[in-house]
């Protein structure tokens, strides 16, 4: 009976394993996974290799923001709704090339800003996000190339008072003309000039706009006969605005200017106005050849076009 009680109790004791020398036998922890730690964003990267920008001695900046040759593996590709990923072909070595037509004809060359990367992988010419494809790495690189440009208008400012940035780019429109944008529409362009030159003011060569040395102002800098434009086209390269062709025709595709001309104009004020110059490919950048002649035809424009409204001339 005392036998039977005994059993009976320990059958009510937790069941415990033994090992062979008689101790407890560890009991293993449930297979869990550790809890999940915090999302760190990827390390930022290192741009220096992906923009080149070379010292000037002239009162010219040329910014080339959409001819870069380097798509890095690790880079993804910009998936953004509306990027535009294809690149504006050669206008990195046109940029290179005119640079070196100055060096040629005065021995002194302009400020030079390139973005090296392939468009599919940055856009020069965009808003942060826009830019980077929301790719956040890729944020020292934006931050990094306007930082070459705002150094190389302040180092141009020490040349002379004021200074002029071109944005250079590449369009494939249908009509072989250059395409010069003041952040001034097409339809704006085709008003008569008393509506026009008030749009000045507000334009990305404001500054110019009251302080043109020739005494020019409002629609005679766009269209006029000291005008880019209207220079370029008497050297043989069709442009618009120019006193030949002073607006596009309803229809017809034209740039006006983009995020560098609003941002490194003087449309908020400075001393550096810009344009966006959009170069066709056929007898300006299709080939080495034909680059080096525009080159110099453009140097012989803004050469005359720095001395008639900005008042220099190289010493």
């Amino acid at each position: 009976m005392k036998a039977t009680r005994r059993l009976a109790v320990l059958g009510l004791m937790p069941f415990t394993l033994f090992c062979s020398e008689g101790q407890p036998a560890p009991i293993a922890p449930p297979d869990l996974d550790p809890p999940p730690g915090p999302l760190l964003p990827p390390p930022p990267l290192d741009p220096t290799g992906w923009v080149t920008a070379t010292n000037g001695t002239i009162p010219l900046i040329i910014v080339a923001p959409h001819g870069g040759d380097l798509s890095p593996a690790g880079l993804p590709d910009r998936t953004c709704a509306g990027c535009e990923t294809l690149n504006d072909g050669n206008t990195q070595a046109l940029a290179l090339e005119i640079a070196a037509a100055f060096e040629r004809r005065i021995g002194r060359s302009p400020f030079v800003v390139i973005n090296r990367l392939h468009r599919r992988k940055f856009d020069g010419n965009r808003e942060q996000i826009e830019a980077t494809g929301g790719y956040s790495p890729l944020d020292t690189m934006w931050r990094l190339f306007h930082l070459r440009v705002d150094s190389a208008k302040a180092r141009a400012g020490a040349v002379h008072p004021h200074a002029l940035l071109i944005d250079l780019h590449g369009h494939a429109h249908t009509i072989p003309r250059l395409e010069l944008g003041y952040l001034i529409s097409a339809a704006q362009l085709r008003l008569a000039d008393d509506l026009v030159t008030p749009l000045v003011a507000a334009s990305s060569i404001a500054r110019l706009d009251t302080a043109a040395v020739s005494s020019d102002s409002g629609a005679a800098l766009l269209r006029g006969a000291g005008a880019l434009g209207t220079l370029l086209q008497v050297l043989g390269y069709p442009s618009v605005p120019s006193s030949f062709d002073p607006a596009p025709d309803v229809g017809e595709s034209y740039f006006s200017g983009g995020y560098n001309t609003e941002r490194h104009g003087s449309k908020v004020g400075g001393a550096v106005d810009a344009l966006q110059i959009e170069c066709h490919s056929p007898g300006v950048r299709d080939s080495a050849a034909n680059r080096t002649a525009f080159a110099e035809a453009l140097v012989t424009a803004l050469l005359v076009f720095l001395d008639l409204q900005y008042g220099w001339v190289p010493s």
